[in-house]
């Protein structure tokens, strides 16, 4: 075939400016459908419930409280505007910086243990094969019993005289400590405890091992990397966003004990604040609301109690910038 017989084919031109267009679409920009209209009223009548359940039972408490903060109330006659007086009163409370101390110390020591003993079950499991479901499941059912069954739990295995774990270390010749008498040993024995519910951080830690790629270990391997080589450079920044997840909700949790170590220390036949090692911040808060009826004091301790896990999650968050890595993430 002869190139002069060859036909090249030309774009076709854009029509000309006064030429056919589009069919407008019937309505005029920016303004919704019928069909979308219907969707999206459809949309809010599911989700009115929880509408109407968040502004009545979240939002107005929040603000309500916040009103109380300042005024005297005592739940049976009508508040009484105060002004600062209760945040004045706050500052001179020492039972304030005593249950501010018990919380910080104990949220601390807990979520360090927590977390690394939530990541060392993770890693067990992850090479556990195919019995991994199995004990996935026996370690996530313990977070079912009732944290008032933890605290009964808690005198049951950490009693001074008779309980478990004392008869465990006397095995090995250890004379154990009064756990729940000695006031230096009440926190610890509340730390330990809560390792009782570490299947909930067993179970995000696990998944989040499953989804680091195995190329990554095996560029480590080829390069020589030993088993904590490759945890500290590939397993801890791969997943280091599920740790982060499981370091502040269990930041927050920590700020809020309250019914492990109320319903051991001090729930019936317990006198007041007999046990200082145990009175913890929401504990406090709770015997001033529903047990002294200082529900205006009560408020002003639950806005500090808002503000103080307000900033550690503020600077959780600042400090995660550098140390969270987040796959996809450009840096």
């Amino acid at each position: 075939m002869a190139a002069a017989d060859v036909v090249p084919s030309l774009p076709t031109p854009p029509p000309a400016a006064g030429g056919p267009r589009t069919a407008p679409s019937g309505r005029r920009r920016g303004r919704p459908s019928p069909s979308e209209r219907r969707e999206r009223n459809a949309a809010l009548r599911f989700i009115s419930p929880w509408i109407v359940g968040f502004l009545v039972f979240t939002a107005w408490p929040i603000v309500y409280s916040a009103y109380l903060s300042f005024t005297d109330y005592d739940v049976i006659n009508d508040p009484t505007f105060v002004g600062l007086d209760n945040y004045r009163e706050m500052a001179q409370d020492p039972k304030v910086a005593l249950s501010l101390w018990n919380t910080l110390v104990y949220t601390v020591v807990q979520v360090p243990l927590y977390t690394v003993v939530g990541l060392a079950l993770a890693l067990l499991l992850n090479q556990a094969g195919r019995s991994a479901g199995f004990f996935r499941t026996a370690f996530f059912i313990p977070k079912m019993t009732p944290p008032v069954a933890v605290g009964v739990l808690l005198l049951l295995l950490f009693n001074g005289q008779y309980g478990v774990v004392n008869q465990v270390l006397s095995w090995f010749g250890i004379q154990g400590p009064s756990w729940t008498t000695d006031q230096a040993w009440i926190k610890p024995g509340l730390v330990l405890i809560s390792l009782w519910t570490v299947g909930s951080a067993v179970i995000i830690l696990l998944a989040a091992l499953r989804n680091v790629p195995n190329d990554l270990y095996d560029a480590a391997r080829v390069d020589g990397a030993g088993f904590w080589r490759r945890t500290r450079a590939v397993t801890v920044p791969m997943i280091s966003g599920a740790l982060f997840f499981v370091v502040v909700i269990n930041t927050i949790a920590g700020f809020q004990m309250f019914t492990e170590a109320y319903s051991a220390y001090f729930g019936a036949g317990n006198s007041t604040y007999r046990n200082d090692a145990a009175l913890f911040y929401v504990i406090y808060l709770f015997q001033e609301g529903f047990q002294e009826l200082h529900m205006g004091y009560a408020s002003a301790l639950a806005w500090l109690l808002f503000v103080v896990i307000m900033l550690v999650t503020l600077v959780q968050l600042l400090v995660s910038r550098r140390l969270v890595y987040y796959e996809g993430e450009q840096r």
